[in-house]
């Protein structure tokens, strides 16, 4: 087998429609195009969601809800999970950019622990958010909590 042996396999390739080449082409005539309007003429371009007059999907879609723009997600964390990941990558501190570096967060990501669970090490937290019992968890362990 030499390069200039090589085909697609059978089926794989396809003629395209010749269009405007003759009534006997089976293409001629109008072009496939129809009878006349907009979409016949030459130079047509249909817009993204355009359906030809009919209303659009996006505009017969009821709406529902509300979208806060000034929503912000942060990155759940667990006391429980917290004991897991300081063995599993020994952690010499849990805060954002050590745990992106480990590759656990991407490095925009909020950080926020939650009391569910029970902490056993002693590590100093660095985190955008605690809540209320998490916070009397980590001291009462002896470790530490800043916030960012």
């Amino acid at each position: 087998m030499q390069l200039h042996n090589l085909k697609p396999a059978a089926g794989a390739t396809h003629h395209g429609k010749r269009i405007g080449r003759g009534e006997g082409s089976g293409h001629g005539g109008t072009s496939t195009k129809g009878n006349k309007g907009q979409q016949a003429r030459t130079g047509y371009q249909s817009k993204k969601g355009h359906e030809g007059g009919q209303m659009p999907i996006q505009r017969r879609m009821p709406k529902r809800g509300f979208k806060n723009p000034f929503r912000v997600d942060y990155k759940v964390f667990n006391l429980g999970q917290v004991d897991l990941l300081v063995e599993k990558y020994s952690l010499p501190e849990f805060s954002p950019e050590i745990l992106y570096i480990n590759g656990l967060i991407n490095r925009t990501d909020l950080v926020k622990i939650l009391a569910n669970g029970e902490l056993k090490t002693k590590i100093a937290f660095k985190v955008n958010k605690a809540s209320a019992k998490a916070k009397e968890a980590i001291e009462a362990a002896g470790a530490t909590i800043e916030l960012i």
